[in-house]
């Protein structure tokens, strides 16, 4: 049955932060169980509305499996199929879990483990919703999809303000932070009324002018050459100093950043999707997002900003062993 649709299409990893109109992916799928990633990511205070916490990373076990219904697919590298926004995703079960979880990229959707929604998906069902879903009640599909288009950017905006507040000294600007993190969370708890009456655009320019602040007050001096939105599809980078670069919206799909040394570079919204990270040092990155390395080829060698994880994806590059000479078999007599 065809339900509701909203003019939202799915793309692997491509980024809203940073306006270059790219949606953020996520954290992949093959490395959590009913959580996305693992360990659930909590904002505590002020944006919870009330003092608790806001969980910034996909829980699927409370959705109801919104990211598999609401957006298009179109057969690509990241899904095997063509599917229309608003209808159900054939692999999604009747209790609102993927049937291939486990085999997603084997059979043809790395899309989807690479997909976080930063916990928009069972903050909607749960709260927007209050429960309600769009298969018991499918008068409510319509808001729902439509509402979880505006909510996801707003998750997606709390977790790099989140993080900008982390980065950033007491003072003026870490206080125009914690103020945009708090309305942003006030917004987040609207109703279905609120959410698709927000111009979500707007929010989140005026948030990433902030975010760019932050990031440029964090890599004082320690920054490197502007590259940001550039188009670096396929390209070579391992002779490029990119130590500290601003790479903010940079599309780096494909890219060659084998023993890249990176430095306090800006990856604010970087399309990693593909790209080679083998030996490269990301280690004092800023704002990188688990989704970016599970979008991204690496290795045991490639060094990690700290909390986040090494996906199981990743190939353990062996060093090979000198062959052994062949023995000669002695010629019978």
């Amino acid at each position: 049955m065809r339900l509701a649709a909203v003019p939202v299409r799915f793309v692997a990893v491509n980024f809203m932060i940073d306006g270059v109109g790219r949606e953020v992916g996520g954290v992949g799928a093959e490395n959590g169980g009913g959580v996305f990633g693992g360990e659930t990511v909590r904002v505590d205070g002020p944006v919870a509305g009330g003092g608790g916490g806001r969980e910034l990373r996909a829980d699927c076990s409370r959705c109801a499996g919104v990211c598999c219904v609401a957006p298009a697919f179109t057969a690509s590298a990241d899904f095997a199929i063509d599917k229309p926004a608003g209808r159900p995703c054939p692999n999604l079960g009747a209790d609102f879990r993927c049937g291939i979880h486990t085999e997603l990229r084997q059979r043809g959707f790395p899309g989807c483990t690479v997909f976080d929604c930063f916990g928009a998906g069972q903050h909607l069902t749960q709260h927007t919703f209050a429960g309600r879903d769009w298969r018991a009640d499918p008068a409510t599909a319509q808001r729902m999809f439509d509402s979880f288009a505006v909510l996801r950017p707003l998750h997606e905006l709390l977790w790099y303000l989140t993080e900008a507040v982390r980065l950033t000294p007491p003072g003026p600007l870490r206080d125009e932070l914690t103020a945009a993190l708090d309305e942003t969370g006030r917004l987040t708890d609207g109703t279905p009324d609120d959410l698709l009456a927000l111009d979500v655009d707007a929010h989140r320019d005026r948030a990433n002018r902030l975010l760019s602040r932050a990031a440029e007050q964090a890599r004082a001096g320690r920054a490197g050459p502007d590259r940001r939105g550039a188009m670096l599809i396929g390209t070579d980078l391992r002779r490029t100093p990119l130590t500290g670069a601003n790479l903010r919206g940079a599309c780096l799909i494909g890219a060659d950043l084998r023993g890249v040394r990176l430095g306090a570079a800006d990856l604010t919204g970087a399309d990693l999707r593909g790209a080679d990270l083998r030996g490269a040092d990301l280690g004092g990155c800023l704002f990188t997002h688990q989704s970016q390395l599970d979008a991204a080829r690496g290795d045991h060698r490639t060094v990690l900003p700290p909390g986040l994880r090494r996906p199981s994806h990743w190939s353990l590059t062996l060093t090979p062993t000198r062959p052994q000479p062949r023995q000669r078999r002695p010629r019978p007599r």
